[in-house]
């Protein structure tokens, strides 16, 4: 996991990255610690034991639990653009990126359920937060919005999209059908929840109209007879 951009010493400093490797092994202890309790049933003295690190060491990083928290959800952001930036290959076509982009964000989820359910927490405790907290989460939400954006721009370009709504409120809307695969639909068989599904869902709706991917027929269901009255 990056940290949150912060602590890292600049290229050819001279000066050890331990500092960081130690911030980033403290994040990773609290993600590991979120898969079986509440944040607020986690303290700083398990987020110590978990990294292996003194108590001290945690604040030399961050100011508390909520700060620890904060921060570790503002690093999977900023792993998710750079996910979107390594694996979507803006030379193939809008299809093809647009699969490779919820790919990427779907195994994500799925790899990081911890670190998902963090960030879906803290995404919740936002609008209770003070401006600076709020506005700094805003432009790290921002910035992944904006990536998906930029894909979805070349599809509205190319008249595969509607142009009718803005690429980011579109984004948004992917984002919401990618959360809630991984959130709501965990005990649905893959093959009904892959991305694929999902990207077909975004462009084509799940009805039945021109464009759209119509369902196998279902088995009309046999009248019910009169009392009395046996069936044809």
């Amino acid at each position: 996991m990056h940290n949150g951009g912060d602590a890292r010493c600049p290229a050819g400093s001279g000066r050890s990255n331990r500092p960081d490797r130690k911030r980033q092994a403290i994040m990773q202890a609290a993600e590991r610690l979120f898969t079986s309790r509440r944040i607020h049933e986690i303290t700083m003295d398990d987020v110590a034991a978990a990294a292996g690190v003194a108590k001290g060491t945690l604040y030399n990083h961050f100011r508390d639990k909520d700060d620890l928290f904060f921060q570790t959800c503002i690093a999977g952001f900023e792993e998710l653009c750079e996910l979107l930036e390594q694996k979507v290959n803006h030379e193939v076509s809008f299809q093809q990126q647009l699969l490779e982009a919820s790919r990427g964000i779907s195994g994500f989820f799925d790899r990081r359920r911890q670190l998902f359910r963090m960030m879906q927490a803290e995404d919740a405790r936002m609008p209770y937060c003070g401006g600076a907290l709020r506005d700094r989460w805003a432009v790290k939400r921002t910035n992944l919005v904006s990536a998906i954006a930029r894909i979805l721009a070349g599809g509205v370009a190319s008249g595969m999209i509607r142009d009718d709504l803005p690429p980011e409120v579109l984004a948004n809307i992917l984002l919401g059908m990618l959360r809630a695969r991984s959130r709501g639909l965990a005990d649905v068989p893959a093959s009904m929840r892959s991305h694929e599904i999902i990207v077909d869902l975004f462009c084509n709706g799940a009805g039945c109209g021109p464009g759209a991917r119509s369902a196998a027929p279902r088995p009309q269901a046999r009248s019910r007879a009169a009392p009395g009255k046996p069936q044809e």
